[in-house]
């Protein structure tokens, strides 16, 4: 005790002495009682050596925290004051209950040796600024860590062992419920597992998370689920299903019948709390497959998996595997550069009133600046590759019209059951709240108006499901009529007629078209464009695509067009040759009407000679020449038809020429 008595001066008794007080949890707080009361009690050791009582500062807002945490707020502020230089003294009743990590532990040993600030444990007093003391304190600190790390050992070692045998009890997902003899089980409410199967069905049918929202949205069909908090807790409640629990089920092994530890790690960030990230399915520590009864097989659980990672991928640099959208383009998200092996993506252009898309890769372009690699009108190729499914898949629909009209008819059998029960529940309901005012006792007026208000609320309730529910199924009933099935037959007979038939939407046909194509490659050469199709067998098909024709190519005039009216200037004026186009319906390259400015445009472009050139070179010649040359008047030779021959070269002129014996041939 002098030894102890030598180590404290009076410059720390100047200052004030801090007792710090921690329990590692809650349970620890309300039911280990007596550490809380030992740490207290280290006030009257602080008196002892010096420190009056108003002196001694009591921190513990640590109560229920780790030593092992980094967000003690009580910790921190002694920290703070002990940099400062308040604190004469540190009093814990023992190093685990300061910190159970050597980063802590020994910073605040640091901060106390720079500040001339002693420590106090139940064993003993020390000055970490002594050599001495500072070892024996640093080796506490690492055996304190030591003990937390073997104690977390023990329990996570215990934990895995209960685990690797399918022992560990661990909260279940909606559809799930353990017996009496600790076994899952289906949940045994009746609606909950019809609508779980309906879920996956429909997952199956959309290959979209959030198809089968909107499809549980349309059908007004609610999702169960499981009330964790608060006095219902255990209960199932019905909500709208939303896209994040859709995706949380269909990720979820439990459904899948497996029995799943570990699949998360917990590591520790520099500031702030700890992360948790998944781990990939290999590294998960405990798989044990056909553990419980399950609402789809492990390989469709896997399935789903590869499903969603593919529409994930849409939100990558690349938009790799987009999952069908609304727009036109047939291979939208599977359309992979021929040249830098980039995934291409889609835009659009308008042409003649259409939306005609476009398949670019410019990843390079985005990210660096740099030309576009390739880009090339999609309007062809996608017709070329729709041409190509049709010629396929032609022999494989033989059996399509019944397997279609049943999926069909089964589907609304599912979702009118389901709310079917929905509206048996609200009938129990209903009953149950009529009971609970029967049983009453009518003389306790306070609580027998609640009840009669909570059974008229009931009854309002299962009166409007059971409206809507009618409502849901004559619409559903009009939806699949006879006109519907014959419908139905008749595509489905016709494969052609499915893929064409206007009704038929795009992203149907990408989705047709998904079920045959793995990926496409294409590149693009001067003439054409090189299409690569892997199917999902392994089968291979290229096909050589001709780019569309440019916009001046489109207005160019046909080669044939310009021989007929070459042709037709040897017999004709341009005035003619209009009319004769006009009455045939014929239109130029650019769907106009013809004019005299068109032909004459058509014969200075390609090297036409007009009438009156054409009449020159065979002889031909105007009144005047004819005039000089044979010595008589300009309208001598007009009016001297049975001498000179007359032919129209354009508009009001003409050409002449003497009459022979043979006669040029018109």
């Amino acid at each position: 005790m002098e030894s102890t008595r030598q180590k404290v001066t009076g410059d720390h008794l100047r200052r004030d002495a801090y007792l710090y007080i921690r329990q590692s949890s809650l349970q620890q707080v309300l039911h280990n009682t007596e550490s809380t009361r030992r740490q207290y009690d280290l006030r009257r050791r602080a008196v002892a050596l010096g420190w009056p009582d108003d002196r001694v500062v009591v921190i513990d807002t640590d109560l229920g925290k780790s030593g092992a945490s980094t967000d003690r707020e009580g910790f921190q502020r002694l920290v703070g004051d002990v940099g400062m230089g308040k604190a004469g003294i540190v009093l814990g009743l023992e190093v685990s209950r300061l910190a159970r990590n050597s980063s802590d532990w020994h910073r605040l040993l640091e901060i106390c040796a720079l500040t001339d600030t002693l420590i106090l444990d139940e064993d003993g007093l020390y000055n970490p600024a002594d050599f001495n003391d500072r070892l024996l304190l640093g080796m506490k600190g690492t055996m304190s860590e030591a003990e937390l790390h073997v104690l977390r050992a023990r329990l996570q070692g215990g934990l895995m062992n209960k685990a690797r045998r399918g022992e560990l009890r661990m909260p279940l997902p909606v559809g799930f419920c353990y017996d009496a003899r600790d076994q899952v089980v289906l949940h045994p409410d009746r609606q909950v597992q019809e609508v779980i199967g309906v879920f996956f069905k429909t997952y199956r049918r959309t290959g979209s998370a959030m198809g089968v929202v909107k499809w549980f949205r349309e059908q007004k069909i609610l999702f169960p689920r499981a009330l964790k908090n608060g006095p219902n807790r255990g209960q199932i409640d019905w909500t709208p299903l939303s896209h994040s629990r859709a995706v949380h089920t269909l990720r979820n092994p439990r459904y899948a019948g497996v029995y799943v530890f570990g699949r998360t790690k917990t590591r520790k960030q520099i500031n702030g709390p700890a992360q948790t990230k998944p781990k990939p399915m290999e590294e998960w520590d405990v798989v044990i497959p056909d553990a419980h009864a399950g609402y789809i097989t492990w390989q469709e659980y896997n399935d789903n998996l590869k499903t969603l990672q593919a529409c994930a991928k849409a939100h990558g640099s690349d938009r790799r595997d987009h999952p069908p959208g609304e727009g036109p383009a047939l291979l939208q998200g599977m359309v992979g550069c021929g040249v830098c092996g980039k995934r291409m993506t889609v835009k659009y252009h308008s042409g003649h009133g259409k939306t005609v898309p476009d398949y670019l890769c410019q990843s390079k372009s985005t990210q660096y600046g740099a030309d576009k690699c390739q880009a090339m009108n999609g309007g062809g190729i996608d017709r070329a590759v729709g041409e190509l499914l049709l010629e396929l898949v032609e022999p494989m629909t033989l059996d399509l019209s019944m397997h279609v009209q049943h999926e069909v008819q089964a589907r609304l059998e599912e979702a009118d059951s389901i709310r079917r029960q929905g509206v048996d529940r609200a009938r129990y309901q209903a009953d149950l709240a009529r009971e609970r005012f029967m049983n009453v006792d009518p003389r306790n007026r306070l609580v027998a108006d609640q009840l009669e208000a909570d059974w008229n609320e009931k009854l309002r309730e299962a009166t409007r499901m059971q409206q809507d529910y009618e409502e849901q199924r004559e619409k559903d009933r009009l939806n699949l009529d006879e006109a519907a099935r014959r419908k139905i037959r008749a595509l489905a007979k016709d494969f052609p007629r499915i893929w064409n038939d206007p009704s038929t939407s795009d992203k149907q046909r990408k989705r047709m078209a998904r079920l045959l194509i793995e990926d496409v490659t294409l590149t693009r050469f001067p003439e054409y464009a090189r299409v690569q199709i892997r199917f999902r067998g392994g089968q291979t098909r290229s096909l050589d695509v001709p780019h569309p024709p440019t916009a001046w190519q489109m207005r160019k005039t046909p080669p044939e067009m310009i021989t007929e009216i070459d042709r037709l200037l040897d017999h004709y004026t341009e005035s003619e040759i209009v009319q004769i186009f006009v009455q045939r319906g014929r239109k130029s390259a650019a769907g106009c009407e013809f004019n005299r400015r068109i032909i004459f445009k058509i014969c200075n472009t390609h090297g036409l000679a007009n009438r009156k050139d054409r009449l020159l070179a065979k002889g031909w010649k105007t009144a005047k020449e004819l005039a000089i040359e044979h010595r008589v008047a300009q309208t001598t030779i007009r009016k001297c038809s049975d001498q000179f021959e007359r032919r129209a070269c354009g508009g009001e002129r003409y050409l002449y020429k003497l009459k022979e014996d043979h006669h040029p041939e018109k």
